[in-house]
């Protein structure tokens, strides 16, 4: 298929496909919505298909990437669900420690997407874990409709200490540093601004369209921050300028990216619609975590 851009698609499509991703509607009232779009001999099941992710396209880091080695593991989590399953990716060849990075993934579980941001992140040189939130209902199920209906299942409480968990997991382990950073998209973005409110030890915070705390948590926050948002994506940029003033206002180390005519989600590699030329890295993401968490006490 063809790969496409939203310049393709009309605004007000786009955005009902964001209410459907974010649980607001269904998907047969996504359908039922999209089919005043479908002109042209094209129909509402195949925008749907042009809009959801697809993940048979070519990932960045392949996942045989000879200079890798990954594997799974389970965390403990007795604050949480018990434990949690994750991948975890490491170079190769390498010698002494490496700092490490959480990767949290998006409303849907731990997709492809995810595991190839991982990896990526193991060619730059850290160890990378990307636990997946759906452990306690049988992890990412391979698809993300499903994921996202496992999603709604599962304590957001409890899953948010599964990540905690899995930020002391790593921090320990004995190829580590000791110096986390974390990285998260959509919901992961979400739970990336919670972490860096949580652990005042956090090396640095990476949220890509994430929602804000709020200012009192912000005053919380230690770590340099790395943020990214979508200007056509008001639902989230528009808590941005609140959250700004108190990171200003507690002296918080942060840069902020609003993409302009980008949509919710833009950053992913494997949309047949690209929201915009998706760049390896926006803003310089390891340039944040070497800066922040490579170097050694």
């Amino acid at each position: 298929m063809e790969r496409r851009k939203a310049s393709d698609f009309p605004q007000g499509l786009l955005n009902l496909f964001d209410h459907y991703v974010h649980g607001e509607i269904s998907r047969r009232q996504f359908l039922d919505g999209a089919a005043k779009y479908a002109v042209g001999g094209l129909t509402a099941t195949a925008i749907w298909d042009s809009l959801k992710p697809n993940y048979a396209l070519p990932e960045q880091v392949p996942k045989d990437d000879k200079r890798l080695q990954t594997e799974y593991a389970t965390v403990p989590s007795p604050q949480g669900n018990g434990s949690i399953r994750g991948y975890s990716v490491r170079p190769a060849n390498t010698n002494g420690k490496l700092p490490g990075v959480l990767v949290i993934h998006e409303n849907r579980g731990l997709n492809p997407y995810i595991e190839d941001v991982a990896r990526r992140l193991g060619t730059a040189n850290f160890l990378a874990f990307a636990p997946d939130g759906l452990t306690s209902v049988g992890g990412y199920p391979g698809d993300d409709e499903k994921g996202a209906e496992l999603f709604a299942k599962v304590d957001e409480n409890k899953m948010f200490e599964d990540f905690v968990a899995s930020v002391g997991w790593l921090k320990l382990r004995p190829e580590c540093t000791g110096k986390i950073g974390v990285v998260g998209f959509c919901f992961g973005g979400t739970v990336a601004n919670k972490l860096a409110v949580r652990l005042p030890d956090l090396g640095a915070a990476v949220p890509f369209y994430g929602r804000q705390p709020s200012p009192a948590d912000a005053a919380k926050i230690k770590a340099p921050l790395l943020l990214h948002y979508a200007s056509l994506d008001t639902r989230i940029t528009g808590g941005w300028p609140i959250y700004e003033e108190a990171l200003k206002a507690n002296h918080v180390t942060y840069a902020a990216y609003i993409y302009e005519g980008a949509n919710h989600g833009s950053i992913m590699t494997q949309r047949l619609v690209t929201m915009r030329p998706p760049p390896s890295w926006p803003g310089n993401v390891p340039s944040i975590f070497s800066t922040s968490i490579s170097e050694v006490d």
